[in-house]
């Protein structure tokens, strides 16, 4: 009997590991870490809306960033050999409507209850939810698919990643500085390089399955060099930010470093960069973790 075909016969607990693996388990920090991050910070306090806020950003919005993306990719994903695991499922048809249904029914509470708890004295922090929501649906349904406009696709992903931060710090009220603004911008650099060396692995596959992307335009290695140069621009934006905030430049070194073998990458070779993808995801938690202390250090600093 098939992995599938237990599944009919009503296991849920298979149901649920299939509907969590398309939301990304891997990626779910990339998320809510910034909400978290921009509305403790910035607000000072621990209270009902950080911890809605926090659990939103966490599951149900990367299951409907991911699970759409996984329905949606479903013809592509089987032309692609790392589709199947961590780095996207290869749902089943059958799982399909489960899955939507799933993204929208567990969102749902949670918009609801962080309009109920923060009100509307900040409108521009629920504009930028909805332009947060419109990116995750935009960037793959059919009628939209931003993933197959080349740049598009790059910017579309970044703002999947910056537009929790934004969010935070507009519901709270915070204050625009150019520091600030560097900040954000370092941060939509680097979500734009992440996603482009991301796409430097599927330049073939994407290709047969006749969709479009920055690397598919680009080709392969001059995709990784435009990626390298997107994490150094973010690097040293990042040193016009306020203190301690320049030591996190620092953190666009092993992006850079982790890039720099696929430099030259062919195109009929691009599916090793995979390699160097996999690295990429864990080094994200190494970075978290420094940034994590810095802003531990940023709110230390600005209480005493």
């Amino acid at each position: 009997m098939t992995e599938v075909q237990r599944g009919r016969l009503g296991s849920a607990g298979w149901l649920t590991r299939q509907v969590l693996l398309s939301s990304r388990p891997l990626s779910w920090i990339n998320t809510a870490f910034p909400f978290a991050a921009a509305y403790l910070v910035t607000s000072g306090r621990i209270d009902a809306l950080l911890i809605v806020g926090t659990v939103f950003f966490l599951i149900p919005y990367n299951l409907l960033m991911y699970g759409i993306n996984d329905v949606f990719d479903y013809e592509s994903d089987l032309r692609n050999p790392r589709k199947g695991g961590a780095e996207g499922a290869l749902l089943d048809p059958r799982l399909h409507r489960l899955v939507l249904r799933s993204g929208v029914i567990s969102a749902a509470p949670f918009l609801v209850a962080m309009v109920v708890l923060a009100g509307w004295q900040h409108p521009f922090a629920w504009l930028v939810l909805a332009v947060s929501l419109f990116a995750v649906v935009a960037y793959s349904v059919p009628g939209l698919r931003f993933k197959e406009v080349p740049f598009l696709d790059s910017i579309t992903s970044s703002t999947h990643f910056v537009s929790p931060a934004v969010f935070g710090l507009a519901v709270v009220g915070a204050t625009v500085t150019p520091s600030l603004v560097a900040l954000l911008v370092a941060f939509f650099f680097w979500g734009m390089a992440s996603h482009a060396f991301g796409a430097v692995q599927d330049v073939c596959p994407d290709r047969e399955a006749g969709i479009g992307s920055i690397a598919t335009v680009l080709g392969a290695a001059r995709t990784v060099r435009f990626a390298m140069a997107l994490w150094a621009l973010a690097g040293l934006l990042m040193l016009l930010t306020a203190w301690p905030g320049p030591l996190a430049a620092v953190l666009a070194v092993p992006y850079i470093v982790t890039a720099f073998p696929w430099r030259r990458v062919s195109d009929e070779r691009s599916a090793e960069a995979n390699r160097g993808w996999k690295r990429f995801l864990w080094l994200n938690y190494v970075s978290g973790f420094v940034v994590t202390l810095l802003l531990i250090a940023t709110a230390w600093q600005g209480s005493v």
